[in-house]
């Protein structure tokens, strides 16, 4: 039996068809749909999603900007553990080329997001189309050719039967946890339209089974080998961790063995802060607990990382010769470092790891030092996060009152500039959802709509949005369809005048202030070092429909925090914060090459302080072998 559908049609019918299933546990893989509908779409996918798409329960959702709906279906995926994600559609040029730097955050960070881009007439007859690339030899080249280094699954349904292998392959890839990351359906605008007689089976009801591999047995005895061999073992938890639901997993690890763990940005939160074990965060932007036992560290038990050059302090965290074991659903992070490779899924992994370490523990006096270094490392982060009583309040005391007042369950959100360095130092999170900083690709713009996101990832639960001025001038049209979509999304607005991560960045590099604070052009100089620009958040926050206040002290933040928890929606905070007041490194580093030659002499001594970290990282990690036990 057969059903004649549009190209557009059958892509709908199919994609409600479509379900996730793991630990028995089946959910829609796509909930909705989010269209910006232009030349290209509206008479194709549009027309398939206005006839069918509420009757098939598939609900489309209407952003202000293409990049940000890509960064909501990423962020609700996230917070879904992968399991579900949204499907997008834009038009023809410009809208589906917005959804670009959306397609890389998601295949940095491993997220599944399905984008239905638009394109040129498959027929080439209006050619060049409106809006559309001509290019003098290769006539088959589109604009939308650009998603396929940046996907991991990509083709052009340029005929319609063409979605007959193209859909379950996709679909394949979003589910698979070590392939996923953005699949791209690039869909000519005229193909769109066409007819054709689809079998019944295609629209069938269909699960797709998220895999749990399990490691060699053989490997996770070598692994156990060790682990036990080791005078200083450390654990890194990374955000495969919390994807594989494996928490509790590592909870039991520790606690049965003593083995103390460090967190990366993505790991953060799969165990409470406050866990005896747990050494806090690691790497260019860690704290002193786990950064000291990194450096002495003589067996490094890296679990779902991609060991990023945050991670490993643009490898300087870890000492020569330093073993690795490496526990990975995709194969080539659990190689990364010269380790011993435990290809699984991270709960399998450490449930199995668990067992062959029976009866092991780490030796007294390491488990004493862990526990004085962690010890050492809460007082730092209770100083950093303390009201040091200037006016405006430093950026730490704003996030310590934040982190009060929400509580450690409900979800912060930020993404770039200087925040996310020190909230991965000094947030304290008690469950694995509460906390989520996108830092693979650390997307200026992601926060608001990851807020979204996550809202309609959980309804239940609340979502504080932490983000700097610069990064909310980048994409804060999404406040607007927060309103519309009625939910309960708070704003903290830190406002610097500035791009500040990178302005302090830059200074450490030895040059001075450029180009980086948001001020006027001065006549005098030709730069943009003029007065300040002078903004009110507030109003513009007002303008598109949120509730907006100033927040001048730390107790203005903390009652305007209580009021928007009591009175729901979508509030925005405006909070300034004192630039002379940041916190500190915490013995960390990250590789920022300084210019080799400059007649500025701050830049030149910057230089040679620079070259002396490089003598510290470890270019070659040898292979960590079994045989190499004693």
């Amino acid at each position: 039996m057969t059903r004649r559908l549009t190209v557009a049609q059958a892509l709908v019918h199919f994609l409600a068809a479509q379900h996730s299933e793991r630990d028995g546990v089946r959910q829609r893989l796509i909930p909705g749909v989010w269209g910006i509908f232009g030349h290209g779409n509206v008479a194709g996918v549009g027309q398939a999603l206005e006839e069918y798409g509420d009757g098939l329960g598939l609900p489309t959702y209407r952003p202000q900007n293409e990049q940000g709906m890509v960064h909501i279906a990423a962020a609700f995926a996230r917070h879904r553990n992968r399991l579900q994600t949204y499907a997008c559609t834009a038009s023809v040029g410009p809208g589906s080329t917005n959804m670009l730097t959306g397609a890389a955050l998601a295949t940095v960070n491993r997220l599944p997001v399905l984008l239905l881009p638009s394109d040129h007439f498959a027929s080439r007859i209006p050619d060049p189309v409106l809006q559309g690339l001509e290019h003098p030899s290769e006539h088959d080249l589109s604009v939308n050719d650009c998603f396929r280094p940046v996907s991991r699954f990509y083709t052009r349904i340029s005929r319609p039967e063409q979605l007959l292998s193209a859909l379950p392959e996709a679909m394949r890839v979003l589910t698979d946890p070590a392939e996923t990351g953005a699949v791209v359906l690039s869909l000519p605008e005229d193909v769109q339209t066409e007819a054709y007689d689809w079998p019944d089976a295609l629209f069938e009801e269909r699960v797709w089974r998220v895999r749990r591999p399990v490691p060699e047995p053989d490997l996770i005895q070598q692994a156990a080998d060790l682990i036990r061999a080791a005078k200083r073992p450390l654990i890194i938890g990374g955000g495969g961790v919390i994807y594989s639901g494996a928490g509790q997993a590592l909870t039991a690890l520790a606690e049965a063995t003593g083995l103390p763990f460090s967190e990366s940005q993505a790991g953060k939160g799969a165990v409470p802060w406050n866990h005896p074990q747990n050494a806090g965060p690691i790497g260019a932007i860690g704290g002193l607990a786990a950064n000291r036992l990194a450096r002495e560290a003589d067996l490094i038990v890296a679990v779902g990382t991609r060991l990023g050059d945050f991670v490993t302090a643009s490898k300087t965290a870890f000492a020569p010769g330093v073993q690795v074991i490496g526990l990975n659903v995709v194969p080539m992070d659990a190689a990364k470092l010269g380790a011993l490779s435990l290809v699984a899924d991270a709960r399998q992994g450490l449930e199995a790891l668990a067992h062959a370490l029976a009866g092991y523990t780490v030796d007294t006096g390491y488990a004493a030092e862990v526990n004085a270094l962690r010890q050492e490392w809460n007082a730092a982060v209770d100083a950093q996060r303390q009201d040091t009583g200037s006016t405006p309040p430093s950026q730490g005391s704003v996030i310590g009152t934040v982190n009060d007042t929400i509580g450690g369950h409900a979800t912060v959100i930020c993404a770039a500039g200087s925040m996310p360095g020190d909230l991965v130092r000094l947030w304290r999170a008690e469950d694995p959802k509460a906390y989520h900083v996108e830092y693979g690709y650390s997307c200026m713009g992601y926060e608001i709509p990851a807020g979204l996101g996550v809202a309609l990832a959980e309804p239940g639960r609340r979502v504080v949005v932490m983000v700097g001025d610069g990064s909310y001038l980048m994409m804060n049209s999404e406040l607007v369809t927060a309103v519309a979509e009625n939910v309960n999304l708070t704003v903290v607005l830190v406002d610097n005048r500035a791009f500040m991560s990178i302005r302090g960045l830059q200074m450490e590099c030895g040059s001075p202030s450029f180009n980086n604070e948001l001020r006027h052009r001065n006549p005098a100089t030709g730069r943009t070092d003029g007065p300040t620009v002078d903004l009110d958040f507030v109003k513009h926050a007002q303008g598109m429909g949120a509730h907006a206040v100033r927040a001048e002290t730390l107790g203005d933040l903390r009652s305007a925090l209580e009021e928007a928890q009591a009175q729901g929606g979508v509030h925005v905070i405006v909070v300034p914060v004192n630039l002379r007041e940041r916190v500190p490194g915490f013995e960390s580093w990250w590789d920022v090459p300084i210019a080799e030659v400059s007649a500025q002499e701050t830049v030149a001594s910057t230089r040679r302080a620079y070259e002396g970290h490089l003598a510290n990282q470890v270019t070659y990690f040898p292979s960590t072998q079994p045989q190499d036990v004693k």
